[in-house]
């Protein structure tokens, strides 16, 4: 291998100053609007979902088209950008739909091309952050799990941000349909992450624009769930990152035998094992995002260990974060549970660990006996 090979094979895991000041925006708005009286209140309420933040991230700030090239209405950034966002939206649990519209569906489009206007207006209307898209699979689908139906019937469940999109992707034997939200049947379900809505899609052979025939969905779909998958570890590191702050914050405050419970030893040794954890989550989402953004041949691997290793690491820091917080910590006016929730949800989404290390295996040549 040459150097310049080596030095092109070599993924950035470092943050650029651009991406920096992404991030301190979003925190900024985040914090504003999400703070955590009102973030459990939305959370126990009908209605999780809040748009009025998602008009000021998608629209106001321009990054439902984050992932658009320029000429589509987009900002013609990367993935790296996309996963600062994700991040933010983990460390703040937000209940805005970042992930399914702006990532996943505008993936799955732009993978068509957009040369057909059905789908260019549709790329620029959800770059605009004024309409939103759902893709109708399970939200536990990976990349290699997904299996087309024949045709626009049946029921699909659990679908993701399904409830509040404006447009439905469907994925049929056919091709890719794009179905209005107005002319399906959708149920809400209790969720056991109360930041993330899902529902049940009932299409019964509704009509749909056609947006792409059965030979380009199945790598369209594909694209769209890897680049899911890959960004997702994003916002599990992000998760993972406010457990052990605010753990480490309380743990310096709470007392006990006139010592603050911090000081312990054995609790120092458990979130010094977390900090540890999450260094190596920080380095696998990263290496994912870079991946994704320059479109590496290495990107399906990168992105399968990031989510089987991220997802279990915000479990974990989500897990200590409610039983180093004592008492408080189980209780619903903390918002630790929220964390916990998301975390263990986010643990079976667009594939679970079993399946991404599977994925592992085989691209890496390493098949169990």
């Amino acid at each position: 291998m040459t150097a310049q090979t080596a030095e092109e094979a070599t993924p950035d895991l470092l943050y650029s100053e651009a991406e920096d000041d992404l991030r301190a925006a979003v925190r900024a708005l985040l914090a504003d609007r999400t703070d955590t009286p009102s973030t459990l209140a939305r959370a126990e309420s009908d209605a999780p979902y809040d748009p009025d933040l998602w008009r000021s991230l998608g629209a106001r700030m321009d990054l439902a088209g984050l992932l658009v090239p320029e000429e589509l209405g987009g900002q013609g950034a990367s993935h790296r950008e996309a996963a600062v966002v994700l991040e933010e939206i983990g460390r703040a649990v937000a209940p805005v739909p970042f992930l399914t519209s702006a990532v996943i569906s505008t993936e799955i489009l732009l993978a068509l091309g957009t040369e057909k206007p059905e789908v260019s207006a549709l790329v620029r209307e959800l770059a605009s952050g004024h309409r939103t898209a759902a893709l109708v699979v399970p939200f536990s689908a990976g990349p290699d799990s997904v299996r087309l139906s024949g045709t626009l019937t049946g029921t699909v469940s659990p679908v993701a941000d399904a409830a509040t999109a404006d447009v439905l992707l469907v994925p049929t034997a056919e091709g890719l349909y794009a179905v209005d939200a107005a002319d399906v049947t959708v149920t809400a379900l209790t969720p056991l992450d109360l930041t993330r809505p899902l529902a049940a899609v009932t299409l019964d052979g509704v009509g749909g624009t056609l947006l792409a025939g059965a030979d380009t969905t199945p790598a369209a779909v594909r694209r769209g769930l890897l680049a899911g998958a890959g960004l997702l570890a994003s916002e599990q590191l992000g998760i993972a990152e406010w457990c052990l702050t605010e753990t480490v914050t309380y743990t310096r405050e709470r007392k006990q035998f006139n010592r603050p419970v911090g000081s312990f030893q054995a609790l120092k040794h458990r979130m010094a094992q977390l900090w540890l954890e999450i260094v190596s989550a920080r380095a696998a989402a990263r290496n994912a995002a870079d991946a994704l953004a320059t479109g590496s041949p290495q990107a399906p691997l990168a992105a399968a260990v990031a989510q089987a290793y991220c997802a279990r690491v915000a479990v974990h820091a989500a897990e200590e974060c409610v039983q180093l917080h004592g008492g408080i910590g189980m209780t619903w006016e903390h918002p630790a549970h929220l964390y916990l929730k998301r975390a263990k949800s986010a643990q079976i989404a667009l594939g679970s660990a079993g399946e991404h290390r599977a994925a592992i295996a085989e691209l890496v040549d390493l098949r169990a006996p």
